[in-house]
């Protein structure tokens, strides 16, 4: 596992008449701090709120968590462009646990391996994941499968059936997030029945994701997209709201 701080080298589709990336041939290279953690630090900063045996298992999560995505790095997104990102799982568990609340059900658009989804049920949401990659959908489940979770995970778009994207500046590309058949049904939820909402925006992402979240989603739910550059930020009908106030024993170093 490279050492917290290591710059990986990321692509992005940046030819304007390519919808989605797949099969593009300009792409832009970017560089992006991991920062992950230190599988000891991360123990650190959970065992503040959470019991040991817990926060253990959440860290072991995170750490098979950085193992996956560097082997997907190595063998799939090495030789052709892929949005999968691994995300900084430290920022997570702190937002995590300042929504942490009984009975809320959580979402997570575009699942990935499936490590944020199984970390919000471990920390007590009933939690869900829509994923349109067939093969990452099969990690994730194996994921949970290890960490006795019981995280759903399934294959699809997290776009509703008939939803069609009209961008306010006239560009209704959908970037990164790709075509497929809606997930909602297998999952027999609807997004409105969702309190908390995760997703992850490329540039030019972010407007799609919130209108379908005023289209689609419960008035009162929160939307908490985890940009690259600028962290989580919490939306809800549309608009920025702050963050609810870090635990008592703060995450913080």
């Amino acid at each position: 596992m490279p050492d917290r701080g290591v710059q990986r080298s990321h692509q992005r589709c940046i030819t304007r008449d390519c919808s989605c990336g797949a099969g593009c041939n300009v792409i832009e290279r970017l560089a992006v701090s991991s920062t992950r953690p230190t599988l000891s630090g991360l123990s650190l900063k959970l065992h503040n709120e959470l019991d040991e045996t817990l926060a253990a298992r959440i860290a072991a999560l995170c750490a098979e968590g950085w193992a996956l995505w560097d082997k997907f790095d190595e063998e799939v997104r090495a030789r052709h462009f892929h949005p999968f990102v691994g995300a900084d799982y430290d920022v997570v568990a702190d937002v995590l646990l300042r929504y942490r609340r009984p009975g809320l059900r959580f979402l997570e658009w575009g699942a990935a391996t499936g490590v944020i989804t199984i970390m919000a049920d471990l920390l007590g949401f009933d939690a869900y994941g829509i994923e349109l990659d067939p093969q990452l959908v099969a990690m994730a489940r194996n994921l949970a499968a290890k960490f006795d979770s019981r995280a759903r995970f399934v294959a699809g778009s997290f776009m509703p059936s008939g939803y069609e994207w009209r961008s306010s500046g006239g560009d209704n590309r959908i970037g990164t997030l790709g075509v497929g058949p809606s997930a909602y049904r297998e999952l027999g939820y609807g997004l409105d029945d969702f309190d908390i909402v995760w997703g992850y925006p490329w540039d030019g992402e972010q407007e799609l994701m919130l209108d379908l979240m005023n289209r689609y989603g419960h008035s009162d739910a929160i939307l908490l997209l985890n940009h690259v550059t600028d962290g989580v930020i919490a939306y809800r009908g549309g608009r920025k709201i702050e963050s609810p106030p870090a635990p008592r024993s703060s995450l913080s170093p």
